[in-house]
């Protein structure tokens, strides 16, 4: 193989990986489009397969702003249920130092820990 067809090579895979990318962004759009009905979103599917780039490019061209919009609101919805996550796992909470103590406390006077382990505990939650 020689330098040229090792460069068209290159050139075509890289044009045919981006149109996979925009292939599965498009059907990623259609499937999470709420207001599209079923038919629609079939007969879409089958002209990507029937006629693949120019129905793309079409789709892109009708819906892309639909697209980008949709894009962002799902974006927006992952941010705010991570954040979300983050602050309801990070956020200490008063009552769990005071919870975990007398918890340790219990445990101290049931006998089941003893009072280096109580002491350690203690540190702990008042940390």
């Amino acid at each position: 193989m020689d330098f040229w067809s090792f460069f068209w090579l290159l050139v075509w895979s890289f044009f045919f990986v981006a149109y996979l990318m925009m292939l599965f962004q498009i059907f990623g759009d259609l499937f999470r489009d709420k207001e599209l009905g079923g038919f629609a979103k079939v007969l879409w599917v089958v002209v990507l397969f029937v006629v693949p780039l120019l129905s793309a490019l079409v789709y892109i061209i009708v819906r892309g702003r639909g697209m980008a919009e949709r894009a962002m609101a799902s974006n927006r919805e992952q941010m705010a249920a991570q954040e979300d996550y983050i602050r309801s796992v990070a956020a200490p909470s008063s009552s769990s130092s005071v919870e975990q103590l007398s918890q340790a406390k219990a445990l101290l006077d049931s006998g089941a820990i003893t009072e280096e382990e109580f002491a350690a505990i203690k540190a702990k939650a008042l940390s």
